[in-house]
This record gives C-alpha cells, structure tokens and sequence, in this order.
C-alpha cells in the first residue's frame, strides 16, 4: 500500500554532522542532525544569530560536503546525484543580491528552466507555460515586463519564488527569505510560501528569524541550539520547551500559553 501524499518524506538526514574541513583541521558547526521533510510542508529552519542554519542549509543543497552522516533526496543519496540531476530536484533561494538586475521578471523567471533546456536551449511551449503559471502562482502578472532593478526587496524576492516554482523541483530550500522586508511583507512571503505548499505539493525549507510567525504558519520546524536540533510539529516543540533553549533568558522569554517571545521586564 503507497504512503499517504504528506507521509512521503522528500529529505532526511541521519546523525548527520556540518562544519568546515580544512587539510589540518575540522571544525564542527552542529552534530546529530537527524530530520526528515515530509511532502507538501512548510518547515521553517530557526536558531540565533551563528547558530549554523545558513551552513545547515548549504550542507542539505551539496554546496558544502557534510562532516559526518548521510544526507537523501527521495530515498537517494545527495552525493550520488549529478548536478544536473539535483537542479531537477532541488531549487534554492539565497539571499544574495542578483547579479542580472537588467533581465525583465519574465527572463529571470525563465532562468528556473535551464536545467531541462541543458542551459543554452530555447524555450518550448511546455517551458512557456510553466513559467506563465509560476508568475501568476506568485501574483506578479503585473511585473513581469519590469526590469529588476525597478522592483522593491518584497517584489524581487516573490520573483525569485517564480523562478524556483518554474524549475519545478520537488523540494524548495530558501535562505532568509524576510530578510529586509517590513512586518507586512514578512508576513505576506510566508503565507504565499504556505499557500504554495497547498497548492502544489511541493516542500519547502526555509530559514528565518520570524520565530513567531514560523510557529503560526509552519507544518513542522527545525529548532537549531546549542545543545541539539529538534525537527517537530510547532505545537510539540512548544510542549518540550525547544523554543525556551533558544535565547538567554535574561532579556526575551517564550510564552508557552501565547506560543511567543516576549521581552522581560
């Protein structure tokens, strides 16, 4: 009998530890990483300032080799895919500023199509289609003949949403995607990226510092201190304090009952 649709895990890692080797020494960010991303989730990725989630995330994409551990796409070891096979299966989002702000919207959407036109290709009606339906999946019809460079930080980083929709990845792995927005915007990304998961069944990983509105949004959260990594159901992690280890407890304390931080008098 096939797993139910949202019981189909698309990553997971088994005692997995990140870092940085060097040919003298290593140095360990996090150890004892053990997670697995369900289909059709959002899972927000959370932790203070240092924490590792950046190089966390950049270990789950192949950017980095993992220290120690197994890392599986679809029940498939990360190492043994192809570069291009990984683009077909993944798409990330960085925070790094774009260096092709001339490219109207369209052309930057179309970009998601590189790993099935073998990266020189023209575009095929099939292609043209798929970008039409993530521009307008990520309502930025209006947008899409602008240049870049005329679009605001909460506009460009919903056309970078379109360009990961249009490569059509299983799994969706953003790096601070709020990063520089204002509260409303913050708010808008994540329930767009939400929406997204409903619609199209397609997981997607996020890393934030929107503790709170990760809690009121996410399927499930990656709770990343000092002492461990805690992958869970909001409401579950709530309940074993996960939130409570995450900053010192001298300025900002979680509220169970409220399920959010608040600054200590």
């Amino acid at each position: 009998m096939p797993e139910p649709k949202n019981q189909h895990t698309i990553l997971k890692t088994d005692n997995l530890t990140i870092g940085y080797q060097t040919k003298k020494t290593q140095t360990i960010v996090a150890s004892n990483i053990t997670i697995a991303l369900k289909k059709g989730e959002l899972i927000g990725l959370v932790g203070g300032n240092g924490i590792g989630k950046s190089t966390l995330l950049k270990t789950l994409t192949k950017v980095h080799e993992p220290l120690h551990g197994a890392i599986s796409i679809n029940e498939k070891p990360l190492q043994d895919y192809s570069n291009l096979e990984l683009a077909k299966t993944l798409s990330l989002v960085l925070t790094e500023p774009i260096t092709a702000k001339n490219l109207t919207v369209f052309e930057l959407v179309a970009l998601g199509r590189q790993p099935y036109t073998n990266w020189v290709g023209n575009l095929s009606q099939p292609d043209l289609e798929i970008i039409t339906k993530a521009i307008i999946q990520t309502n930025i019809e209006a947008l899409q003949h602008k240049k870049c460079f005329e679009l605001s930080d909460g506009q460009l980083q919903k056309v970078m949403i379109a360009r990961a929709l249009a490569q059509d990845t299983d799994l969706i792995i953003l790096d601070e995607p709020t990063s520089h927005l204002d509260m409303y915007h913050k708010v808008y990304i994540l329930k767009l990226l939400r929406k997204l998961t409903k619609e199209t069944g397609k997981t997607i990983l996020f890393s934030s510092h929107e503790i709170d509105l990760a809690i009121q949004l996410c399927d499930s959260m990656i709770v990343m201190s000092k002492d461990s990594i805690i992958n869970d159901t909001p409401c579950h992690l709530i309940e074993k304090g996960a939130f409570s280890k995450l900053f010192p407890e001298d300025m900002i304390v979680f509220d169970e009952k409220t399920g959010s931080f608040r600054v200590k008098k």
